[in-house]
């Protein structure tokens, strides 16, 4: 017989108050059990015009400030969260059968966060954040090897790439937090954590 918490929820849901906690657990097992990009998730946003999009982005942060991926600040995802600061991220572990879905508020990076992680990504993926105009169109595919060849001709030194003005960081500072695990029949477990009058407060979600 499975093991229950306090809920009546599988052991897996634990009895923490802090989302955070319960995030960090599920995300380490998903690291040792998911066989490709455990850190992937699906982002959804929406423009000022209230058009949604959604696309897969890797999470590279994570603390109590909240959920931080990178990308180009010119892209459609960064235009569309410079005119509507509100965005959704989802985790689906498949290998697990759970998902973790995050709603919240978006805010930038500090230069020193987006430094620090341009820094320790490979010269190749710096010299990219260089030569790509992300989601703008290409007349070929050498028109993109050319820009890295020029960069790469730019900043020889593989230790010498600085970070680019339109490249940096979002954080995702979240105010409900859904924990979700399959369920024979469709009677999936959910636990949402909702944070109101300066604390989390948690409640059970009928599938």
């Amino acid at each position: 017989m499975n093991q229950k918490n306090s809920l009546g929820l599988d052991i897996c849901f634990k009895d923490e108050d802090n989302p955070f906690k319960l995030f960090e657990e599920w995300f380490n097992l998903a690291k040792e059990k998911e066989p490709n990009d455990p850190n992937a998730l699906a982002l959804a946003t929406s423009d000022k015009e209230g058009n949604p999009n959604v696309r897969m982005v890797l999470l590279k942060g994570f603390s109590e400030k909240g959920f931080v991926f990178y990308t180009n600040l010119n892209s459609p995802k960064s235009k569309a969260l410079f005119a509507n600061p509100k965005a959704s991220m989802c985790f689906h572990w498949k290998s697990l059968l759970r998902q973790i879905r995050i709603f919240g508020s978006i805010e930038n990076v500090s230069d020193k966060e987006a430094n620090d992680y341009y820094n320790s990504r490979k010269y190749g993926s710096r010299i990219g954040a260089w030569a790509s105009k992300q989601s703008t169109t290409l007349k070929n595919r050498d028109e993109l090897l050319s820009s890295i060849e020029k960069y790469k001709k730019k900043y020889p030194d593989t230790n010498e790439v600085p970070r680019p003005e339109h490249w940096s960081g979002w954080r995702l500072i979240p105010n409900e937090i859904e924990f979700w695990l399959d369920g024979e029949n469709r009677i999936h477990e959910r636990l949402k954590y909702k944070f109101e009058q300066n604390k989390w407060d948690k409640f059970l979600l009928s599938p």
